[in-house]
C-alpha cells in the first residue's frame, strides 16, 4: 500500500505510520509526495509531535517522491491531494493497482499559536486514523 501527497512531509508519513501503528507488518506500507521538500533532511516537528502523542515515531522520516521508489508494484495507492492523485493514476495505468483519493486538508495552512497549529495537525491525524478504520476495520488480533 503506497499513501502519497504533495511533499511527503505530513500527511502521507502521518497515514503510513497509522497503518503501521494498527497492522504492523501485516501489510507492506509506504509513503511518497509529488517533490521533495527545499530541506528534505528532517521530518515536520509539528507532525513528529502530534505523532508522538500517539506513539508513532516519525523523527527519522525522510520526505521522498514517487521517482525514489523502488518498486511501483503496490495494490493499493491513496492519494491525499488532488496532484498526487493524478500522478497515482498515471503510476497505476496498466496495472492492477486500486487508486483511492482521500482529500485531506494540509495542517501548515492553519495560523495562529503553537497550540493552535497543533490543534490542526490533530485533526488531519485524527481524520487519516478514522479514514483507515472505515477502509479497513477494526485493528484484529489473535483469536480476536
Amino acid at each position: 500500500m503506497l499513501f502519497a501527497c504533495d511533499q511527503n512531509r505530513i500527511r502521507s508519513p502521518m497515514a503510513a505510520g497509522l497503518m503501521r501503528r494498527m497492522f504492523g507488518d501485516r501489510v507492506f506500507v509506504d509513503s511518497v509526495g509529488l517533490r521533495a521538500e527545499a530541506s528534505p533532511d528532517f521530518a515536520d516537528p509539528f507532525m513528529v509531535a502530534v505523532m508522538d502523542e500517539i506513539g508513532v515515531d516519525l523523527t527519522a522520516h525522510v520526505p521522498r517522491t514517487f521517482e525514489d521508489l523502488e518498486d511501483q508494484s503496490f495494490d493499493l495507492v491513496i492519494s491525499l491531494t488532488p496532484q498526487s492523485h493524478h500522478r497515482a493514476v498515471e503510476m497505476a495505468r496498466g496495472r492492477a493497482t486500486e487508486i483511492a483519493y482521500w482529500p485531506i486538508l494540509d495542517p501548515t495552512l492553519a495560523g495562529g499559536s503553537r497550540e493552535m497549529r497543533l490543534g490542526a495537525y490533530r485533526e488531519v491525524r485524527d481524520q487519516l486514523e478514522a479514514r483507515i478504520r472505515d477502509r479497513f476495520g477494526p485493528v484484529r488480533t489473535f483469536g480476536g
